[in-house]
């Protein structure tokens, strides 16, 4: 299976060198160079990942981000200079799956595109893992790729699900952010863990219900983050 790959950046050099990588890698290469062109070519083209750099002319790719969100789970792997601290964290809470920080090695945005398309792969099933979970008041279901809670769709993204499928099938197991970082992104990862702590957060912000306590992702002081086997239902 070819994937295809759209690569959204004002600068003609970058998306030259990504899309010749990427294309000898065997990828469909598709490519934007504004955000008004980026929203154009994904309702046409559907790709299954998109390289998206944050600052861009028209429609900033925050923005893209988010209206991409409303649409489609679709990976998306965001582009950021060193000095754009804050437009990581923004990213991961409008959706985006990951980032990677400006100047990049290819090896590294190879590694970070093939863990990414491994992951959405949908047909891709450990073979242990039990179609449909239930803990508590919250479902998660592999066949449907869905967490549901007293029945109500959580409209989870894809890097949302693959983390609450993955804690919930370890349950009571704790993993550090290094280890869910392998685990879930798929590689080792070269850079901050609060890729994690993010998206542990806007998972949160779906799968609790508001009131305070936590009853399902749980934080072990120090250590890392674990899923409650017996969650306390009201």
């Amino acid at each position: 299976m070819s994937f295809k790959i759209l690569i959204v950046d004002d600068e003609k050099n970058i998306v030259d060198v990504l899309s010749s990588e990427l294309t000898r890698e065997g990828y469909q290469v598709r490519a934007a160079f504004d955000g008004i062109q980026a929203l154009e070519a994904i309702d046409k083209e559907i790709p299954d990942l998109i390289i998206l750099d944050c600052m861009l002319p028209g429609i900033d790719g925050l923005d893209v981000c988010r209206r991409v969100r409303q649409k489609h789970q679709m990976p998306i792997i965001m582009l950021t200079a060193k000095s754009e601290e804050i437009d990581k964290v923004l990213g991961l809470e409008l959706g985006a799956d990951d980032y990677i920080t400006k100047p990049f090695s290819l090896r590294e945005v190879l590694a970070r595109v093939k863990a990414s398309l491994r992951r959405s792969n949908l047909g891709e099933m450990e073979a242990n893992d039990s179609r449909v979970m239930v803990f508590g008041d919250v479902e998660i279901d592999s066949d449907c790729y869905e967490v549901r809670r007293n029945g109500v769709n959580l409209h989870l993204t894809l890097r949302e699900f693959e983390l609450v499928r993955f804690l919930a099938t370890n349950a009571g197991q704790v993993f550090s952010r290094e280890d869910l970082l392998c685990k879930v992104w798929g590689y080792e990862y070269y850079g901050d863990v609060r890729t994690v702590d993010v998206t542990i957060r806007r998972t949160r912000e779906k799968l609790e219900d508001g009131q305070g306590d936590y009853r399902y992702i749980m934080t072990k002081r120090g250590v890392g983050y674990f899923f409650e086997k017996n969650p306390k239902v009201d």
